[in-house]
């Protein structure tokens, strides 16, 4: 993820832009590394884009501390899952993931196919409530139907959580203030492992 925004970051033309302005969060430090060019990046502080639609990166921290073992929905995330509703494929397709039991056992083994797809679904063993975050949007309530019944499905609490747009909206109007890192250029992103998440490092080169 790095090198791709870098090499897009890297293409804005000197004097031309005030600011880049990334939609990311930490997300798992995919964002560090990242540096400024000729114009200054204006990032959100926050560990993950939960805290993007909830509009504060305190709220989400909160909310994580108290319900661990949450999985949050969207209605993007919903509709991104379906690859019928968008014509793409998914994540799983992408990473070529996505075989069936039948096809591992005739490709692994019965004996390797049980550990791929325990492995594979490793992931969701520490939850225990699935979070539909609403952003107020039109038609939402097919969406959260679907993230009712998967919590139905999954024998998980089901919880739901108003959304904000503020902090995308005071990203996108310019009012960058202690929510945001103004990484200048000639310096990178890096994590800073307390309450800001983010800090802008110089680059000594």
């Amino acid at each position: 993820m790095v090198a791709r925004l870098q090499e897009r970051i890297d293409a804005v033309p000197a004097g031309v832009h005030e600011a880049v302005l990334l939609g990311y969060a930490l997300c798992n430090n995919g964002i560090v590394g990242l540096r400024a060019r000729a114009a200054r990046l204006v990032i959100p502080r926050g560990h993950d884009c939960i805290a993007l639609f909830l509009g504060d990166r305190r709220k989400y921290l909160d909310y994580f501390n108290a319900h661990p073992g949450t999985y949050y929905r969207t209605t993007g995330w919903c509709e991104r899952e379906d690859a019928s509703t968008v014509g793409e494929a998914t994540v799983q397709q992408k990473l070529g993931l996505n075989f069936r039991y039948q096809e591992l056992v005739e490709k692994f083994g019965e004996d390797n196919a049980n550990y791929i797809m325990a492995t594979m679904g490793d992931f969701t063993a520490n939850y225990n409530r699935v979070a539909y975050i609403s952003m107020g949007l039109a038609c939402e309530e097919p969406f959260r139907r679907r993230a009712v019944k998967e919590a139905e499905d999954k024998g998980w609490t089901y919880d739901e959580i108003e959304g904000s747009m503020e902090l995308l909206r005071k990203l996108i109007d310019g009012t960058w203030d202690e929510d945001f890192l103004l990484v200048e250029p000639g310096h990178t992103v890096a994590a800073s492992h307390d309450e800001g998440v983010i800090r802008a490092a110089a680059v000594l080169d």
